[in-house]
């Protein structure tokens, strides 16, 4: 078959740091940790595996889970009477609910339910563990901070510091946050984001022996790393600045980390006064081939005589710290871990890209319709940020299969960027799986899409609208062109491949093409079907049976492949497993024109 689905095509562009589909389009925007601007999102700097043993989970929920729902031990089995809330409601119920929403990836209406049946029933250990575990995720952090879990597992306990220490800082206590982390510095799994965290703590609560603290150079590589940078940094707060200047020379001029680090300190040096000495540091990096819009942004800021950017108070460079825990977390997979810092960021410093970068993160740990919320309050003054997030909202409503509620998404994106054509793609995809395909063909077909560099992605796109409309010439012309560019692409060669062997037109050409797509993609069960209707159209009908066989064991819920089985068998003159091929196929929602199709072949059969 050429395609189960255009669905796939759309999920695919999920990633929106994928291969690009445009040659002329803009990288997407990525939002690096702040104060990384010459970074890359995932710093090249990485501790060997046996440093960092895999973390556990916070807790397992949402629609990606294994097991949709926590994993709780059962509250007492008799309560008399049964602890209720004002509104009549029980632990029970209130524990449930908690359970249902958590399931479905609802966050915060989890973590609601788990804080009133917390509150019903603080003696039980466990219901605490989950409610602040539950309320971290969802973002509650003054409950959380207020939770004392009982759990002995790291993973809880030591988030369970961490978010104390710094709601205390946050709420302007930052001596008895201070005190708390010299008390219990946090250790794993939380530990890099407490070092990294702790230096900004202390200087805000005097504490300056803490505060420029040399990082454990044996430790964890990652944060001994961040917490050279950031002492540099607060070496010229101290107004140090021989020393800060050694710190942040010496990061700026390893080949390992300059990327990170080369921008701090050319902005050190301009806040120096030494306009010149940056200058000519900008320009080397440049002319040794770096690529780098940072570099180049402040290169033209000197040129202009701008001010540098101002030194970050330690509340903001605390926040920034946290931000960088997340992104180290994230890359090492520890997605929930990574909500938690950035939860803990925006407390410090609230803007849109931590927002922006909570949601992809919330979406990274499938807690998708808490990734939708979020998203969704990235505001409209920057267009460029606003577009991605819906954008992410609106792959993420279709991937729910929320079709209408996607459009919307992507079209407003598309309203912030009208010029991007990214949006215009994704939107046109969209609009192909609801059927709008003369919608569809007009974005297609617009400036932003039909270029002269416009990839094999967008032709194949538009070869399968126009096969959809019926306007097969075209199509074969597009799909022609797609497959010019890309000569290999299993998609293509399928698609064409099924076009000419089920139209009879060029049936041997097209079984080739599609011989070519499964030998690249074996275990694709649409391919396999493709292989197996040209062998049928072939009248090659017993090795039609044995390949259509295989596909519907790959693919035992598609209509259409179950539809070509029925057909091979009755070939073959095995038409008591025809027919129960072709009642299957009516239980599988097929379209009104194959069960009209597969109804008269019930009735009447195939003719030979």
């Amino acid at each position: 078959m050429r395609h189960a689905s255009l669905r796939s095509v759309l999920i695919a562009f999920t990633a929106l740091s994928a291969a690009p589909v445009f040659a002329q389009e803009a990288p997407p925007v990525v939002v690096p940790a702040p104060g990384f601007q010459d970074a890359p999102l995932s710093p090249p700097v990485t501790a060997p595996a046996d440093e960092i043993p895999p973390p556990p989970p916070l807790i397992v929920m949402g629609e990606g889970a294994e097991t949709p729902a926590p994993t709780i031990e059962a509250i007492p089995p008799v309560w008399a009477p049964a602890p209720r809330d004002a509104e009549g409601r029980t632990a029970y119920g209130l524990f449930l609910s908690a359970r249902s929403a958590l399931s479905r990836g609802e966050a915060e209406a989890g973590a609601d339910f788990m804080a009133r049946t917390e509150a019903l029933t603080p003696e039980q250990p466990v219901i605490r563990d989950q409610a602040f575990t539950t309320s971290l995720l969802a973002g509650d952090l003054d409950f959380a901070a207020r939770v004392d879990p009982d759990s002995d597992a790291p993973a809880i306990s030591q988030a369970s510091t961490l978010v104390s220490a710094v709601q205390a800082f946050a709420n302007g206590d930052a001596r008895t946050a201070n005190a708390t982390l010299k008390a219990a510095p946090v250790t794993l799994p939380h530990a890099r984001a407490g070092a990294l965290v702790a230096p900004w703590i202390a200087a805000e609560a005097g504490d300056w022996d803490a505060a420029l603290a040399q990082p454990n150079p044996t430790g964890d590589p990652i944060a001994a790393l961040f917490g050279r940078y950031q002492r540099g940094l607060l070496l010229e707060h101290r107004r140090r600045y021989d020393e800060a200047e050694t710190e942040l020379h010496a990061l700026a001029m390893d080949t390992r980390t300059a990327p990170l680090f080369r921008v701090a300190y050319g902005e050190f040096l301009e806040r120096r006064g030494r306009r010149d000495e940056a200058l000519a540091f900008y320009d080397t990096t440049l002319a040794s081939g770096a690529v780098s819009a940072g570099i180049s942004a402040a290169r033209q800021r000197v040129i202009d005589r701008r001010r540098p950017p101002a030194l970050d108070n330690y509340r903001d460079s605390a926040a920034q710290a946290l931000i960088i825990a997340a992104h180290q977390a994230s890359n090492e997979g520890a997605h929930e871990f990574a909500v938690v810092y950035l939860r803990l960021s925006l407390n410090l410093k609230h803007n849109s890209e931590t927002v922006f970068l909570l949601g992809q993160t919330l979406g990274e740990a499938r807690l998708k319709s808490a990734s939708r919320v979020v998203l969704a309050q990235v505001p409209p003054d920057n267009p460029a940020l606003y577009a991605n997030a819906q954008l992410a909202i609106g792959l993420s409503l279709s991937e729910d299969q929320q079709s209408d509620e996607a459009l919307a998404a992507f079209q407003a994106a598309g309203a912030a960027m009208p010029n991007d054509p990214r949006i215009a793609y994704v939107t046109a995809v969209q609009l192909v799986q609801m059927d709008r395909d003369e919608e569809a063909l007009a974005l297609l077909d617009g400036p932003l899409l039909n270029t002269a560099t416009q990839t094999g992605q967008i032709r194949f796109m538009r070869g399968a609208v126009y096969e959809a409309l019926g306007r097969i010439p075209e199509a074969e012309a597009e799909l022609w062109a797609a497959l010019q560019a890309e000569p290999d692409e299993p998609n293509y060669l399928n698609y064409l491949g099924y076009l000419w062997v089920d139209s009879g037109t060029r049936v041997a050409e097209g079984a080739e093409m599609i011989a070519r797509a499964h030998a690249a993609e074996p275990d694709n069960g649409n391919i396999q079907d493709s292989l197996g209707w040209a062998q049928y159209r072939q009248g090659q009908f017993e090795a039609a049976v044995e390949t259509l066989e295989q596909a519907v064991a790959k693919e035992p819920a598609n209509a259409e492949i179950n539809d070509h089985l029925g057909d091979a068998y009755w070939q073959v003159g095995r038409r008591r497993e025809a027919g129960f091929q072709w009642n299957r196929v009516l239980t599988l929602e097929p379209d009104d024109e194959r069960r009209a199709s597969v109804v008269r072949k019930l009735t009447e059969g195939l003719e030979l």
